[in-house]
Order: structure tokens, then sequence, then C-alpha cells
């Protein structure tokens, strides 16, 4: 029967009905707090900023973040929310101070959503304003106010408290993972100084700005001093390292954007075209940023960014009144970096060497790439290597479809998750045998490689990881000893020769379940003996239980279960104290006596689980 289209079926939600409906549309993906960019995050960012932008119109320089279990408290030291406007702030779509440009000139939430998106996704949202001696404080849930308590007395300094819970029904089940958070924190102090954040009461606070942000995140020194150029509305530091790829860290307003925009589009453009005429050669671009770790920053008046989320920014200009962001940016570049140089000829020397020595190898190895990719279009033609999906995604997300690929061993692996994959989003690439350990190798050797050759042209980053066609790159690998070391193989070639990758978020490892536990009612999946363990006393007595041993006993209609909505991935993820070289050859280098010992002391034998 077809439903007739009718007046009834035009329906208006509430602020609040809209948000719990469309979440996506507010914080991008819901999660479970695996990723950095999952909606938990989004949620303690957008309370975060609020406060943030008080701080940067001269108001309160301490910042207060707990995070104990599920719950959020955010205290700043601003000027408060007026009192009488409270509800309204927290609860009615399209308010807020920012409108007014004079009492917010750059401030990153302009559109009077963020804060009201956290109330209609908390099942508890408790908010306090602290004005000129007087407090008002409102409770909500989902939403709704639960209550609204009369304005008293206090002694307490001029702010606001946001206290909130996440819904678990909308969320299901996550967790915060602390080192995001904390990575945030640090972003935030960077990009403000003399602002000190209190994580769980750990004091987070920056006096040298982007310098310490690329201290903090670099895991060996550059090649030369990093250069620190500071302007009017503009910040930069710049170096370069030994490594393969490009590391970027932009900022409007304080705000990260991950996806850059814009600012970052003029910003790689300015260094090209700055170091070209500063040497007076037509270097290729690539030559130059090869290497290259790198920040900046910028304000704008009244930014626009192309989501709710704001990582990536869309303003083509840096106000009303001014220049366009590529005028300024490029402006900006070619006065104070060309002038740096001038002034410091032994730190051009070095960048000189690095851009010539870049060159060298892009040549050397141009024409094994133009017959590898020849190589690699007859091989997806006639192997069918790659099934691939239908629609794609790249890096500076033009195409914002969020898709997967995932890297299988084995025949029988890649015929089930092909099986049961989502055809439009989630292509498979299957390996044939264990890849080469490329620890110590050049990029020649790697291009002659037939299986990494393959995959790079699967995975469109022969050139670098701006036309990446894949959100997620996914190692699907049995959780058996050869499962594991081409696991560890494939994450020694992306981390030597496309680190990028691991520092953007897009490598990750599929978690398949270890056992299924069921009885005449009930099919539990378990991803650990501890769950396991769980669903034995939950399902008893006497559950049939299997133990998966490799990912081609688990049927396609079962796969299904396991790479749909309650995917479970865990992110390839890097600390400032990993550093590359030393990692690799620790793990990946000839055998050492301090690898023999390290795996006779972390050795653990486990019963075989019947």
């Amino acid at each position: 029967m077809i439903e007739q289209y009718s007046e009834d079926s035009i329906k208006t939600l509430d602020w609040k009905e809209h948000i719990r409906r469309r979440p996506g549309m507010y914080i991008g993906k819901l999660g479970d707090g695996s990723s950095q960019d999952d909606g938990i995050y989004i949620l303690i960012k957008e309370v975060i900023d609020n406060s943030i932008d008080e701080f940067a119109m001269g108001n309160g320089r301490v910042i207060d973040v707990k995070i104990s279990d599920k719950e959020v408290l955010v205290r700043d030291r601003g000027r408060g929310i007026p009192l009488g406007k409270l509800e309204d702030v927290a609860s009615k779509m399209n308010t807020g101070a920012k409108y007014d440009s004079k009492v917010f000139k750059k401030s990153v939430g302009l559109n009077g959503v963020g804060i009201k998106a956290v109330n209609a996704l908390s099942k508890q949202f408790n908010i306090r304003s602290f004005r000129e001696g007087e407090v008002k404080e409102i409770l909500f849930s989902c939403g709704e106010i639960v209550t609204d308590s009369p304005i008293c007395k206090t002694v307490e300094e001029n702010g606001v408290e946001t206290k909130f819970t996440p819904d678990d029904e909308v969320f299901g089940h996550f967790n915060f993972n602390m080192e995001y958070v904390e990575t945030m924190v640090k972003n935030y102090v960077f990009l403000n100084a003399g602002l000190s954040i209190l994580l769980n009461g750990q004091r987070y606070f920056s006096k040298n700005g982007l310098v310490d942000l690329l201290n903090e995140n670099m895991s060996s020194e550059g090649l030369y001093p990093i250069i620190h150029l500071i302007g009017e509305d503009i910040e930069v530091a710049l170096t370069h390292g030994n490594q393969y790829g490009e590391e970027y860290y932009s900022f409007v307003n304080g705000q990260f954007t991950s996806q850059g925009g814009t600012h970052l589009l003029a910003y790689k453009e300015a260094v090209v075209k700055t170091i070209r005429e500063f040497y007076k050669k037509d270097f290729d671009a690539a030559d130059i940023r090869t290497s290259i770790i790198t920040a900046i920053s910028i304000k704008v008046e009244e930014p626009v960014f192309e989501s709710q989320t704001k990582t990536k920014l869309g303003s083509k200009d840096i106000g009303p009144k001014g220049p366009s962001v590529r005028n300024f940016i490029v402006d900006f570049l070619k006065n104070e970096l060309d002038n740096y140089l001038h002034k410091n000829p032994a730190t051009a020397e070095i960048l000189l060497r690095k851009i010539q020595d870049s060159e060298k190898e892009r040549k050397a190895i141009s024409g094994i790439q133009k017959i590898a990719r020849e190589r690699a279009k007859k091989a997806n033609l006639h192997n069918k290597k790659l099934r691939d999906c239908k629609v794609h995604y790249n890096s500076n997300h033009e195409r914002k479809t969020d898709t997967t690929i995932f890297i299988t061993e084995g025949d029988s692996a890649s015929g089930s998750i092909t099986k049961s994959r989502d055809v439009a989003t989630q292509a498979v690439f299957s390996l044939k045998g264990k890849p080469l350990n490329s620890y110590g190798l050049t990029k020649k050797i790697v291009y002659e490689n037939e299986e990494f050759n393959l995959l790079q042209a699967a995975l469109n980053i022969e050139e670098g990881i701006d036309n990446l066609r894949y959100r997620h790159v996914v190692i699907a690998t049995d959780a058996d000893v050869d499962g594991m070391h081409i696991r560890l193989l494939l994450i020694t070639f992306f981390l030597q020769f496309f680190p990028d990758l691991v520092r953007n978020g897009n490598l990750f490892i599929l978690q398949t379940p270890l056992f299924r536990v069921r009885n005449k009612k009930e099919t539990v999946y378990c991803y650990s003996d501890a769950e396991r363990m769980d669903a034995i006393e939950r399902l008893k007595p006497n559950p049939e239980i299997t133990r998966f041993k490799g990912l081609g006993e688990i049927s396609p209609g079962e796969f299904k279960n396991f790479i749909g909505e309650d995917i479970r991935l865990e992110p390839v993820k890097m600390r400032k104290e990993d550093s590359i070289n030393k990692m690799l050859e620790f793990y990946m280098g000839k055998n050492t006596p301090e690898r023999q010992d390290f795996i006779v002391e972390n050795l653990r034998i486990e019963e075989e689980i019947v």
C-alpha cells in the first residue's frame, strides 16, 4: 500500500527533536570514542569553544575541565552569561552574543547552535552562570528543563560552569579516550598564549605558541631550528625533518581545522612561492614540501566553516573590509619568511640541501613510478585484487563520503568481507602472501615490489595522501601469529613511506570477535576472554561456544555484523615519544640482543581455550 502524501505528512520538529533525530548535522559522526572526530569530543569542544572565545576577548585566564567516567565539567572565569538570557542561550536556536561582532570580533562559534546541540544530546545538562555576585542555574535532560532555579547571591567569581553527560540512547556504549582530550586541550593552549587549562587538575600552558606545538608533536629534532613568524592575526612555525610526507597543523581563531580549508591551501602555495623566489629556482612544489613540519594560525572576522563541526574553513576573506585569505597569507610569507632566510643563511643552506636531496630522489624513481602505474592498471583489470566501492573520498574532502578499504590476507577472508560489505562505500584489497619487510628500503625498491605497487595504486597515494581514495584504511588480518606478522609488515610500510596516513588518523585495525557464545534464544559475539566469560555467565546453562581462529571461518552472513554500524576499529596512533626510526629499527631491523631480551621478558603463554 502506497502512503498518502497529504498535509498530515508535513511535520515540524522543535529544536531538540531535530538535533536528536539528525545529530550528524551538528556534531558529525556519533562514534564510540575510539576516533578523535567522534561526536562525544565535539560536545566537549563546543563547550570549551565558548570559554576560549571569552579568553580571546580578554576575559578569564583559567579554564577548568574535569572528566569523570562519562560526566564532563567545564568552568571558565569569563564575564558569565547575562542571567536573564541563560535559558535562551542554552536552549533557543540561533541565540547568542556572537552575532554582535563588537562583543565577539574573532570568535569560533558564530551560529548559536553548538551548546544547544550539547544540551539536546545529553541525558543531563547543567549550566550555571556567575555574574556580578549572582548565580543562575538550570538543569536540563535531553533538552527539556528539569529544574529552573531562581537567581541567588554568590561569592564565586564570574564565569560559566557547564556539566553534562552524553546520552547513551544516542551514543550507545562509549568511553572518553583521555589522550584525545589531552591533545585537544594542548592545542587550545598553544593557540592562546597566557591561557591555563586545568584538565583533571593538571595544568596546561604555553609560552611559545606554535613552536611549542611543533616540539610537542615532533618525534625528533628538525633539520634546522624552527622558524617562528608572528604578525597581526597570523602566526607560523616551520621546519623540515627526514621523514616522508608532509605534516600540517592549521587553526582559525584558535580552532583546529583538521580538514584544512582556504587558509591551508593558501599557506601551501605561499611557502612554495616564497622559497622559489628566494632561491631564484623553479623547484617542484613536492620537493619543497616533502618532509615539512609546520603550523599556521590565523584570525578571521566572521569565519565561514563548511560544517557545524568547524573543521574546514570556507572563508575567502579575512574580514568584511580585509584582504582575501590567500593574499593575506601570501603577502605575509613573502615578507617575513624571505626576510628570515636572508638573515639566517645557515638555515637557508640546510633548507636548500633538503630540497635538492628530495629532487634527486624524485627524479630517480620517476621512471619506475610510470612503469609501476601501468603495471598496476593491468593487474587491477585482470587479477581483480581490488574489489572497489562505487564512491570515493580524498583528504581534501571534495568528496565527503566516509569510505573504507579492507586490506585482507587470503581468498577466504577477502571472500567473506566482499560478500558482506556495503558495495557503495566499502572496498576490499586482497594480499598475496606476506608483504615485503620494507624497513630500511628505498622508495625505488618498494615501487618495484608488486604487492606494494598495487596497494599504493589502489589507495591512490603514489605521490602522497592528498588524493587518498578511502577515509578508513583498515588492516583486516587473522588474530594469529601469521596475521599479526602481516599486520606489522603493513604498518611498517605505512610508517616508513606514508606516515601522514597514521598522523591524520586514516589507518585502523579491524577488531573481529574471537568467540561466539549462543543458546537457543540469543547469540553474543565476544572480542576478549573477559567478554566470553561474561557471556557464558549470562547465557547459562551450557551455551555453545565457538572460537574463530581466522576471518575465513566467519560466514558472510555473520561478517555483516562486524563491518556495519557496529564496526570496531582500533586506530593506529603515534605519540611524540614514538620515534619512527627507532621503533622500526627495534621491531623490524636485524635481530638484536635487545629485542630478544624484550621478547623473553614479555612472553606470555596462554592456555588454549576449548
